[in-house]
This record gives C-alpha cells, structure tokens and sequence, in this order.
C-alpha cells in the first residue's frame, strides 16, 4: 500500500470543539479502515501545523477519498502528500541515467 503524510490545521469548528478531538481521532480511524486505508500514526503538534497524520491507501485516489471526506466534516484542512519509503526510493532511482 502506499504510504501518505497528511498536514492538518484546525478550522474555527474544530478549535471550538477541540475537547472532541482524540474522539474525532478515533474515527477518523475507524472511516479510514472503512474506506480501504489505514492510519498508521497520529500526531498532535506545535507549530504551523495542528495534526500530523500518517497513512495508507491502495492508490492516490482512495488517499484523496478518504482526505476529501475528513475535511468535509468540517474540523479540519488538509495538505497531503505521498510518502516514499527506502525500497520504493531505490527501484526510483535505479532507473536513473
């Protein structure tokens, strides 16, 4: 499966019921297993980012999918990118010249 690293920044909903969000961490994991991903690990930051989550689909539109359908509850934005890992690095770049 594909491994995803998406950044997520609290909306004014999801800072009002910030109370809620290990709850809304919860299923969000249960929607993603649901959906044909899997989060792997999640993260509460500081900084410029409020989330951090790491995950996997079987391709980009099921990780596009199931971010679409996080977002659209309302607490809130995501920015997602697609994860390489060693092995899936080297097969890229053994095809280098």
């Amino acid at each position: 499966m594909a491994r995803y690293i998406s950044l997520l920044n609290w909306t004014d909903q999801g800072i009002r019921n910030a109370k809620d969000t290990v709850n809304r961490a919860n299923a969000a994991r249960q929607a993603f297993q649901a959906g044909g991903g899997k989060i792997i690990d999640l993260y509460w930051t500081l900084g410029q980012h409020d989330v951090v989550v790491i995950f996997e689909a079987q391709d980009d539109e099921t990780a596009t999918r199931l971010t679409l359908s996080l977002g659209m509850k309302g607490n809130v934005r995501t920015s997602t990118m697609r994860a390489f890992g060693e092995q899936e690095m080297a097969r890229i770049v053994q095809g280098l010249s």
